[in-house]
């Protein structure tokens, strides 16, 4: 199966929509979506087409293919108009064998850990800035910011297919990949 990931929408429409096309275009069965959907938080400039009104049924079109997590930006109002489960912390997937703990990163990141085993797979965005790195008993994934990049990135996200992690630009161009 050919899983897309993605994070920090932040209520743009414009890079919603550049989503859900390389979704489309990528022929993944799912998408995990890892926080701060709709708004864009106090510290974040207004993304292009800020329209969290017309991200909203964009997503819910995409209800019975999206696993989501809570962001810092997410509060109960948006699960009132979200057709998705998007208030957990966390997820756990179990993918090939692996197991990746999904999260948005304002609580478990590298910096404060989950609960990992040995080999077990951090995914995290928040920061907005990509990562592919294996760290010392665990791999870090990070697949950027969809609509709000940051350290000189490019807007991102990620799929992964037969093993292989790859950070993806809106042109399709492999940014960063490990093989997990």
């Amino acid at each position: 199966m050919k899983y897309m990931f993605a994070s920090d929408i932040h209520g743009s429409a414009y890079y919603c929509r550049k989503m859900l096309d390389a979704f489309e275009k990528e022929g993944a069965e799912r998408l995990v979506l890892l926080g701060d959907l709709l708004y864009h938080g106090p510290r974040n400039d207004l993304p292009k087409e800020y329209a969290p009104k017309q991200v909203i049924p964009m997503l819910n079109a995409m209800k019975d293919k999206i696993y989501a997590v809570r962001g810092n930006c997410e509060a109960e109002v948006d699960q009132m108009v979200l057709d998705f489960p998007v208030m957990a912390d966390y997820c756990i997937l179990a993918i090939d064998g692996k197991t990746f703990y999904a999260t948005h990163g304002h609580v478990y990141n590298q910096n404060n850990l989950p609960p990992l085993c040995q080999g077990d797979i951090l995914i995290h965005g928040h920061t907005h800035v990509l990562k592919a790195e294996q760290m010392d008993g665990y791999i870090l994934l990070n697949p950027g910011s969809v609509s709000i990049p940051k350290e000189g990135n490019p807007p991102t996200y990620a799929v992964l297919e037969d093993g292989i992690f790859s950070i993806k630009d809106f042109q399709g161009n492999i940014v960063k990949s490990v093989v997990l």
